[in-house]
């Protein structure tokens, strides 16, 4: 398929989407939310790991404001039920592992599309700023979901209401995200680590995030029941069996995915 605001590539079992509007620093509007959840719910039929990234000095800058007109004409309540919702949760329900190569600014839902995430790797010159208390908004896109469960509720509340920019290297040392890395360095690193996850056990990274999303709403009790399931599927794939004698034999595992 043919996209206009992201551009789409899958190679060695990575799919690459980059969103494609240097311009505005990649801002979402309508269309390039609809080809963000397209975009990811067809590399989780057919890749091994998804990458997220932007083009240009930005990873995201957020909402396009003057998307369909001017920005007191948003109706927002529907445009993060129809619009948001389904593109977060293609990337949370997606069946393979789905990293945020944050190449730029995070701003805005732009931080929030970043940190939802599986793995977010960001250059240390990116930095991810909450900026919607600076026009009157609340943070949205799962920003008051995800922020309290990676940095504790009063970093949370203090990257909501003053709406400070939160460097890179900060976002690692609270938490937020798994590494930040050097400039020069970021291209290789996430796409080693991409490569890495393709080559792994598919089946059993499926069901790492069902299990890591499922225990929020689970009591200890709950979640070793769902535990119990999960690695039981787990046990009956060929990559299990692969992985056992992988390791009987001295050598590295060879995962057929699924």
């Amino acid at each position: 398929m043919q996209y206009e605001t992201i551009t789409y590539a899958e190679r060695d079992a990575v799919a690459v989407i980059t969103l494609n509007r240097p311009d505005v620093m990649n801002a979402l509007n309508t269309l390039m939310r609809a080809e963000i959840t397209h975009a990811v719910e067809s590399a989780g039929r057919t890749a091994r790991v998804v990458v997220l990234t932007g083009t240009g000095r930005a990873f995201c800058s957020g909402q396009d404001l003057g998307d369909g007109g001017s920005a007191a004409s948003l109706n927002l309540e529907r445009t993060l039920r129809d619009e948001y919702v389904p593109m977060l949760m293609a990337i949370v329900d997606c069946p393979v592992p789905v990293i945020a190569a944050v190449n730029g600014t995070a701003a805005g839902a732009g931080a929030n599309l970043a940190l939802v995430c599986d793995i977010t790797i960001a250059t240390e010159s990116a930095y991810f700023i909450q900026a919607f208390t600076r026009i009157g908004l609340i943070p949205d896109a799962g920003g008051t979901w995800v922020l309290p469960r990676t940095i504790g509720l009063q970093k949370a509340m203090g990257a909501a209401l003053f709406g400070d920019r939160i460097t890179a290297r900060q976002a690692e040392d609270w938490g937020m995200i798994w590494q930040a890395v050097p400039d020069g360095e970021f291209a290789a690193i996430w796409q080693a680590r991409a490569a890495q996850l393709a080559q792994g056990p598919t089946e059993a990274f499926k069901r790492v995030k069902v299990a890591m999303h499922a225990s929020f709403g689970h009591s200890l009790a709950e979640q070793l029941v769902l535990e119990g399931q999960l690695q039981g599927e787990c046990g009956r794939t060929r990559d299990f069996k692969e992985g056992v004698l992988a390791f009987q034999e001295k050598r590295p595992a060879t995962f057929e995915g699924r």
